[in-house]
């Protein structure tokens, strides 16, 4: 039995991509969907992501690309059956944003705003149906679980037959996603994992004269390679920015798991930088090998190897004046220079989150077990990837899984009633 639109109450709260996609696949199943938000308006975090161009998803096949999701493989690629990287693509062509493969298999807007396809969803969601209700924070349930918002005109009482939690991580608070969720789920006996940095910075503890000379310099191109505790060597080739206290950038995010679950098991995390990916060993040492006669080392490394400004200093941070006296010695360096990380910069900075609900407490419709009627989806469950479009996918996707989850849920319970 399909119910009639109207029938189904259900309440998304939280505005981001996840929450709105929720609340679109609740609607298409004749659900009245009433949306909340704490912030003065919805998709902060998504308006920010698309500053610098909006990367929704990425063209790579679908067996590369569910691999970005680490140990949550087998939970995401379940999602992405119901919402996957070319579904996204054919949805934003219907709100009439067309989309493009950038030279990285990245896939952007066609104008790289973020801004056009919010309000032309916003526009249709409308249309649709939903409310926004915006300045409301979640505050858990009431005695008789009803769900509870403050309000700037005061505490607010709701009533909903199903609800969809898509409050986002911890990071970026000042835009709406502080994990104050994680003691109201947790106090009602949910299985959370703790939040940690996911797509972060990392600190080195540069010396004054680096850090003063050199932060916010970007070190391209360079190749960061390494072995994971189960003896499985990476290699990742882009780029980063050092920073006041270590490092940051494209090619840090991609590892920023595995940096941060070393650091976590042995204090530290041991990076190796190839500075000239576009060398070989034999070449290298060949030219630094050549006489530099009155030149400077400097001068030198500059000259023969293009080794210069931040490269430079990096190599003084991080080898002894010795190796400098051997070609040999700082070809290798220069291929294999060791960088030690020592900590992740705090959660609040992190792009994204990893931990949250974990995929255990759930049903295949992403509802949590112990609370009948509760969905989750987005950036609050349990998995991390890298950026480069498969973090919006993932949201979008488990989106779409929860709100659909919601209505089927309703649709058995009442026909079984």
């Amino acid at each position: 039995m399909m119910l009639k639109s109207g029938n189904m109450k259900i309440a998304v709260i939280g505005g981001g991509p996840a929450g709105l996609m929720a609340a679109e696949a609740a609607i298409a199943g004749g659900a009245r969907v009433d949306l909340y938000d704490a912030m003065a308006s919805v998709g902060r975090k998504f308006l920010l992501a698309g500053k610098g161009g909006l990367n929704l998803t990425h063209s790579e096949p679908l067996e590369k690309f569910i691999l970005r999701y680490g140990p949550r493989q087998k939970q995401i690629q379940s999602l992405l059956a119901g919402f996957g990287p070319d579904t996204l693509r054919a949805w934003a062509g219907g709100l009439g944003v067309e989309t493009f493969i950038g030279t990285s298999g990245r896939v952007f807007p066609s104008d790289l705003k973020s801004a056009p396809l919010l309000r032309a969803w916003l526009r249709r969601l409308r249309q649709h149906g939903m409310t926004i209700h915006v300045r409301h924070r979640w505050c858990g349930w009431s005695e008789n679980d009803t769900l509870r918002f403050s309000t700037p005109q005061g505490d607010r009482v709701v009533s909903a037959d199903a609800v969809v939690l898509a409050l986002g991580g911890g990071s970026w608070s000042r835009l709406g996603s502080d994990g104050a969720w994680v003691s109201l789920l947790g106090g009602r006996g949910v299985p959370i994992e703790p939040l940690k940095p996911a797509n972060c910075g990392f600190d080195v503890g540069w010396s004054p004269h680096l850090r003063g000379r050199y932060a916010g310099h970007p070190v391209k191109p360079v190749v960061v390679f390494g072995t994971t505790p189960e003896g499985l060597e990476f290699r990742q080739q882009g780029e980063f920015v050092v920073t006041e206290t270590g490092i940051e950038g494209g090619v840090i995010y991609a590892i920023s798991a595995w940096i941060r679950e070393e650091i976590v098991k042995t204090g530290m995390a041991l990076l190796r930088l190839d500075l000239a990916p576009d060398r070989e060993m034999s070449r290298l040492i060949s030219d630094l090998s050549r006489p530099r006669g009155s030149r400077s080392m400097a001068s030198h490394l500059q000259r023969r190897v293009g080794i210069s400004g931040v490269k430079a200093g990096l190599l003084r941070e991080c080898v002894s004046k010795e190796v400098f006296a051997d070609p040999i010695l700082l070809g290798t360096a220069i291929k294999t220079l060791p960088l030690r990380i020592v900590a992740s910069r705090p959660l609040e900075e992190a792009i994204s989150t990893a931990g949250g609900v974990a995929f255990e407490a759930l049903d295949r419709r992403l509802m949590i077990r112990a609370l009948p009627g509760v969905f989750c989806a987005g950036e609050m469950l349990d998995w991390e990837a890298p950026t480069g479009g498969y973090l919006l996918t993932a949201c979008f996707a488990s989106g779409h899984a929860a709100g659909v989850g919601a209505v089927r849920w309703l649709q058995l319970t009442r026909h079984s009633t």
